[in-house]
């Protein structure tokens, strides 16, 4: 019996694949969450080898690899099979107030938590303002050693900052540092 060509098959099979809520099990789900001073993931890896896990950070991407293998033999007639097998892929990107060198993980009863923690200088500070009648003013932080200083100058009889529009930097600070303004985490 010959069989009709439908070029659209394939392209409708994918399609139905995409939108089918059971091939949604072949992600890795995860939850991300901010808990004071970090960022903790949980992914959802059941039934993988804890040696198969490998969480890796290269620049600010964070990517995350599991393998599950379900073994096989000669002798068995699946009726069902609905657990997927084979690598699982996750890559998440990492903004710019992250301290890199401090995440850890951890794998246990099939989910991995990985502890994201925040730079020391992404997280929140209270600044000290202080007023003088001196020439100089100075505006410190209470988590840095380093200080903003601004003159005033006297001319003409008028007190002024030196700056006709006033505004600050939105892209650096005092200690040359950039922004954070990064999206993701």
């Amino acid at each position: 019996m010959a069989m009709k060509f439908d070029p659209f098959r394939e392209l409708d099979r994918m399609a139905g694949a995409l939108l089918d809520p059971r091939q949604r099990l072949r992600l890795m789900p995860i939850d991300l969450y901010r808990e004071g001073d970090h960022y903790i993931l949980n992914a959802d890896l059941p039934g993988i080898d804890p040696g198969s896990v490998d969480v890796d950070v290269d620049g600010q991407l964070l990517t995350i690899r599991a393998e599950r293998t379900i073994q096989a033999s000669d002798t068995v007639t699946w009726l069902t099979r609905e657990r997927e097998s084979g690598t699982f892929l996750r890559q998440l990107n990492l903004g710019q107030g992250i301290d890199i060198d401090g995440i850890s993980a951890k794998y246990e009863n099939g989910v991995l938590s990985v502890l994201i923690p925040v730079s020391e200088r992404a997280k929140p500070r209270k600044i000290e303002v202080s007023s003088s009648y001196k020439d100089e003013n100075t505006i410190s932080g209470q988590s840095s050693s380093e200080s903003v200083t601004s003159s005033t100058s006297s001319s003409s009889g008028s007190v002024g900052s030196g700056s006709s529009g006033g505004s600050m930097g939105s892209g650096s600070s005092g200690s040359g540092s950039s922004g954070d303004q990064g999206s993701g985490i």
